[in-house]
This record gives C-alpha cells, sequence and structure tokens, in this order.
C-alpha cells in the first residue's frame, strides 16, 4: 500500500479512522480528491466558517486556506495535487496568452472604428 488513503464521502477521512485526530489507523495521511477540495472551498467561498469548516473535514484552517487560494488561482486544476505534464502546462499557458491578446486586438480595432466614424476637424 502506498500510505495514502482517500478521504470519505463525507470528506472527513473518520470512515477507517480510530486514531482520535482523525487520521486514519497507522497515522498515515487522508488523500483529497480535487473534487472534495473544491466541495470545501465552495461552501468557504459561500460564506461558512473557515474553522467550522476545518473542525468538521478534521483539516488544518491553513490547508483549507491555501486550497481556496490555488482555487482562486487556477479553478479545480489548481487543486491537483499531480501538476500537469510540462507541454500541457505551455499549452494552457499559449491558450491563454493567445486568448489575451485576442481581446486586446478586438478593444483596438473597436477604438480604431469609433475614431474613424468621428467628424475630423479641418487643421489650421
Amino acid at each position: 500500500m502506498s500510505g495514502v488513503m482517500e478521504a470519505g464521502m463525507d470528506g472527513s477521512g473518520r470512515s477507517r479512522s480510530s486514531a482520535p485526530d482523525g487520521r486514519p489507523e497507522g497515522g498515515r495521511e487522508v488523500r483529497w480528491s480535487a473534487r472534495r477540495k473544491e466541495g470545501v472551498v465552495l461552501r468557504l467561498l459561500r460564506g461558512e466558517s473557515l474553522d467550522a469548516l476545518a473542525r468538521e473535514c478534521r483539516v488544518a484552517a491553513g490547508t483549507i486556506s491555501s486550497w481556496r487560494e490555488e482555487f482562486l488561482a487556477a479553478g479545480r486544476e489548481g487543486l491537483k495535487s499531480r501538476p500537469r505534464p510540462e507541454e500541457d502546462r505551455r499549452l494552457v499557458e499559449a491558450q491563454r496568452k493567445i486568448g489575451e491578446l485576442s481581446m486586446d486586438l478586438d478593444i483596438l480595432r473597436a477604438l480604431n472604428e469609433e475614431i474613424d466614424r468621428r467628424p475630423r476637424r479641418p487643421r489650421r
């Protein structure tokens, strides 16, 4: 076994636990899927108390805060513990840049059209 267990359906990781701190037997770390982390983060963003969520999920408040920051920066992909292959990251970054440049181009075209529509004053 890898020494890592998947969190229970309720997100608590208590399904196989006998330890008082909520860790599975043997003190092994509970592995949270990106979907489970996203659920906790969304509850936090909807206004639930960070401390209450930390107690309920048996996860440190700082861990949930870091999940929130990762989620806000990159959505569900940011919560995945395994990074994407380098090519995928580069492709996503290139697509993001293309989108940004396309928006800039659209704005400049609209401004140019607006300038062309304005009546020109004669030069003195």
